[in-house]
C-alpha cells in the first residue's frame, strides 16, 4: 500500500510538472500527449487533463482549403448497414447514429488529436473563462449566437434543455437516457445553460455534451409514449452542414447543402446521397476498385481483400483505433422462456450458460490470436478485455488460452457428458446453442470458426445470419434484434465515443438490462446483472481522484471478463475507404459524420 501510494504521488508529480511545462511553452503538446501515451493515457485524456488545467487547445491540424460554400458537387456515400430512423434519441447502434449525425450535431465533440472542440456551443468551457465551477458541481455552457435549424427557427437554450427533458422522459425509452443521469439543466438566458450535478463529476463533458440535438419546436407534441409518432423521426429538420431532401429507410438517404450553415465556406459538396444495402465487401470495391462512390463506411471486410482492391490506385483505406470492442456475448437470460410476454426477460436465467463451467469452457474455444491473423488482419488487436482504450483501464490478467481440451475437461468435470450423437447433455438438456450475428463476410467467417472449433467439444452451435438493417434495428416489433437478443449467442461491435470508459461500462449496469419496459433500448443487451458491478460503477460517478477512479474501472473490466457471458476477442479498428481525392479528417472519438463540413474533394 506505502508503494502503491508513492508511485501515485511520483506519477501525479510528474504529470503537473509536464502540464506546467506545456504552459510555458516548453515542452510541446503532441510530446506531453506521447508521453501520457507511453504510460497507457489516450490523447482525448491527455487532452482533457490540459483542458482541466487551462492550457489552452491546440489549433486544428486539418488544413481546409476550400474559400467558398459549395460548388463541389455530389458527395457519394455507401453503408452497407444503412440507418433505418433519423432520430439520434433512438439511434441504436453506428448506423441510425450515422445518418443522423449528417443533420444534427452535439455542443462539442473529440477530435483526433484529444482536443474537446465546441460545434453548437461557442467556447470550451474552462477555469480562465468562468464555465468550470471549482466544487467541480457545475458547468456553464456558453452557446453560439445566430445558428439555426434547417427550417430558419433559431437554435437556443430552450432546445438544449429539451433535448435532456426529452431524453429522461422513461415514457420516451430512449438510448440516450443515461447521457443525462446524474445532473439536471438550468436555463441562464437565451444562448447559457448550466449543467448542474448531483455530486462532484470527475468528467464534467460527460456524453451529454456530445447528444445530438433536435429541435424543440417540431418534437414537443411528440414526447413521452409519443416520441414514437413524430414525422421528423425519418424528417431530419437540425444544424447541420446538409438539410433533408428524401429518405427510404433502410435503402436511400438524400440531403442538399445548408447555405445558413453556421460554418464560414461550408460545405463544400452542394448535395449528400447516401446509399444503403449490398454488404461490406461490395461497398468497398464501388470505392476501391470501379470509383463509383467516393466513401464506403462501417467495412468488416478480411484484410487481405482489402489490400487487393487498394493497389488499383482509385481509393485509399483509412483505420482509426478508438475504443471499439468485439465480442461473443452468451445470453443471461433464457430466450426460450416466455415471461409476461417477453423472451429473453431479465428475470430468467439461461439453463446453460446460469453454469459457469459451461461459460468458461466457451471462453477457452475462442481463438483470438487465429481470429486476429486470418479474419481480421490490421483491423483489430487481439483482447479479452472489454474496455480497452484508453489503456490504462485494462486490467493485468494474463489473457485466456485457447484450448480445446481443456474446455473438454472442464465440461467433464461439471458433468456434461458426450451423449449418443457427440453433443454434451446434462439432466435431459443438451449444449444446442443458436448463435446469431449481423450479415457479412467476417461475421459469418468468424461464426464458422467458432462453430468448428465448438463441435470438437462437444458443442453443437446453429449459425443465424441476420441483415444488419433489421439486427440493429431498434424496431419493438422486429425479433430479430441484437436487443431483443431471441438467440443463445450473437456477436458485434461496441463502439464509445468518448475516451471516458463511462460509456463503455455503462454497457454492464444492470439498470440497463434490454427488456420491454424500455422497449428493448438499454445499453445492457447481454442483461448482466452483477450486484458488485453496479457498486463499482456508481462509486466512480463520483470518484474525482483519477488514479482511483481508474481503479474502479480496471476492477470493473475484470470483472466482466471473468463473469465470463461476455467474451471479447478483438480490440477492433474503425475500418472505411475513400476516393482519392477526398479529403476528410477523422477521429475515433466520434462516427466519420462528425467531421463532415471539413470534407472536399480535391481539384
Amino acid at each position: 500500500m506505502t508503494h502503491s501510494r508513492s508511485a501515485s504521488g511520483r506519477l501525479e508529480r510528474r504529470l503537473r510538472r509536464w502540464t506546467e511545462q506545456v504552459r510555458e511553452g516548453a515542452l510541446p503538446r503532441r510530446e506531453f500527449i506521447a508521453r501520457l501515451g507511453a504510460l497507457g493515457v489516450s490523447a482525448p485524456t491527455a487532452g482533457f487533463l490540459l483542458l482541466d488545467a487551462g492550457v489552452a487547445q491546440a489549433a486544428p491540424a486539418f488544413d481546409y482549403k476550400p474559400a467558398k460554400r459549395g460548388g463541389g458537387g455530389t458527395l457519394k456515400l455507401l453503408e452497407w448497414q444503412a440507418p433505418t430512423l433519423l432520430n439520434p434519441h433512438f439511434a441504436t447502434g453506428l448506423k441510425d447514429n450515422t445518418g443522423s449525425r449528417i443533420f444534427y450535431e452535439p455542443l462539442a465533440q473529440w477530435d483526433a488529436d484529444g482536443n474537446l472542440v465546441p460545434v453548437l456551443a461557442a467556447e470550451v468551457p474552462s477555469r480562465a473563462n468562468g464555465g468550470l465551477a471549482a466544487d467541480g458541481k457545475s458547468v456553464l455552457w456558453r452557446l453560439k449566437k445566430g445558428v439555426t435549424w434547417h427550417d430558419g427557427a433559431p437554435f437556443t437554450a430552450d432546445d438544449v434543455l429539451f433535448n435532456w427533458q426529452y431524453a429522461i422522459d422513461t415514457a420516451a425509452a430512449t438510448v440516450t437516457i443515461g447521457n443525462y443521469r446524474g445532473l439536471k439543466l438550468e436555463k441562464v438566458d437565451a444562448h447559457t445553460v448550466r449543467v448542474v450535478f448531483d455530486k462532484p463529476s470527475p468528467f464534467w463533458p460527460g456524453l451529454y455534451s456530445q447528444t445530438f440535438l433536435i429541435p424543440r419546436h417540431l418534437f414537443a407534441p411528440y414526447v413521452g409514449g409519443k416520441s414514437r409518432d413524430a414525422p421528423n423521426n425519418l424528417r431530419p429538420v437540425g444544424t447541420g452542414p446538409y438539410r433533408f431532401q428524401e429518405f427510404k429507410p433502410g435503402d436511400l438517404l438524400r440531403a442538399e447543402l445548408n447555405p445558413t450553415y453556421h460554418l464560414p465556406h461550408r460545405p463544400f459538396f452542394d448535395r449528400l446521397e447516401m446509399k444503403g444495402g449490398g454488404d461490406a465487401t461490395s461497398a468497398a470495391r464501388a470505392v476501391l476498385q470501379t470509383g463509383e462512390y467516393d466513401y464506403a463506411g462501417s467495412l468488416l471486410v478480411e484484410d487481405d481483400v482489402l489490400r487487393r482492391m487498394e493497389a488499383g490506385g482509385k481509393g485509399r483505406v483509412e483505420l482509426t483505433t478508438g475504443s471499439s470492442t468485439s465480442a461473443v456475448y452468451l445470453n443471461v437470460c433464457d430466450p426460450a422462456q416466455e415471461v409476461d410476454g417477453e423472451r429473453s426477460h431479465p428475470k430468467t436465467r439461461h439453463p446453460a450458460f446460469s453454469d459457469p463451467a459451461v461459460r468458461r469452457a466457451m471462453g477457452l474455444l475462442v481463438d483470438r490470436a487465429s481470429f486476429q491473423a486470418f479474419i481480421y488482419g490490421r483491423q483489430g488487436v487481439a483482447t479479452h478485455y472489454f474496455i480497452n482504450q484508453p489503456a490504462r483501464y485494462r486490467g493485468s490478467a494474463p489473457a485466456p488460452e485457447f484450448s480445446i481440451e481443456k474446455a473438454r475437461q472442464v465440461l467433464d468435470a461439471a458433468g456434461w457428458k458426450p451423449g449418443a450423437d457427440g453433443v454434451r447433455e446434462k439432466g435431459g438438456r443438451k449444449l444446442s446453442f443458436l448463435f446469431q450475428g449481423a450479415i457479412g463476410s467476417v461475421t459469418q467467417k468468424l461464426q464458422s470458426a467458432y462453430k468448428a472449433t465448438a463441435e470438437k467439444a462437444g458443442i453443437r452451435i446453429e449459425l443465424k445470419a441476420v441483415p444488419s438493417a433489421v439486427f440493429f434495428s431498434s424496431d419493438v416489433g422486429n425479433p430479430d434484434t441484437y436487443g431483443k437478443f431471441y438467440a443463445d449467442m450473437q456477436t458485434y461491435n461496441w463502439t464509445n465515443n468518448s475516451p471516458d470508459p463511462d460509456g463503455m461500462a455503462q454497457s454492464f449496469v444492470s439498470w440497463e438490462a434490454c427488456s420491454k419496459a424500455n422497449k428493448w433500448l438499454g445499453n445492457n443487451l447481454v442483461r448482466l446483472q452483477l450486484s458488485e458491478y453496479d457498486a463499482l460503477y456508481r462509486a466512480s460517478e463520483t470518484e474525482l481522484d483519477p488514479i482511483k477512479r481508474a481503479a474502479l474501472f480496471v476492477r470493473m473490466n475484470e470483472m466482466v471478463t471473468a463473469d465470463g457471458h461476455v467474451i471479447p476477442f478483438l480490440a477492433r479498428s474503425t475500418t472505411r475507404c475513400f476516393g482519392a481525392k477526398i479529403r476528410a479528417p477523422l477521429s475515433a472519438w466520434q462516427n466519420d459524420m462528425a467531421m463532415l463540413p471539413d470534407w472536399y474533394r480535391e481539384a
